[in-house]
């Protein structure tokens, strides 16, 4: 069992950044890769990023790839999204997800965050 806390959303302007962070908690926290997903309104939720459980791999979505970076904290048992150069098209609400195999797609992932919104305006 892992639970999952995201925090860090906020509104910000075109071109600002913003760090979200998903704190995990349980047995096999540090030995879970992470994804983050996004959805947007109206929209399907959406792969970003993924993390292994060690933080040596990592998977991007073309949209993103350049301007967010994923990384990961064992020690603290915490994931980061480091989110750069944001675009209106990148609001959505944000959910960190766990799942001991690292995958980009969502339906691989057993544990999830409740999410935090990022609305970012033009």
């Amino acid at each position: 069992q892992v639970q999952l806390v995201e925090s860090g959303g906020g509104l910000v302007q075109a071109g600002a950044s913003l760090r979200l962070s998903c704190a995990a908690s349980g047995r096999t926290a540090s030995r879970s890769a992470m994804g983050w997903f996004r959805q947007a309104p109206g929209k399907e939720r959406e792969f970003v990023t993924a993390i292994t459980w060690n933080g040596i791999n990592t998977f991007y979505a073309d949209s993103i790839k350049g301007r967010f970076t994923i990384s990961r904290d064992n020690a603290k048992n915490t994931v980061y999204l480091q989110m750069n150069s944001l675009k209106p098209e990148d609001t959505a609400v944000y959910y960190c997800a766990a799942d001991p195999l690292i995958n980009v797609r969502m339906d691989k992932y057993k544990y999830w965050g409740q999410g935090t919104q990022v609305t970012v305006s033009s």
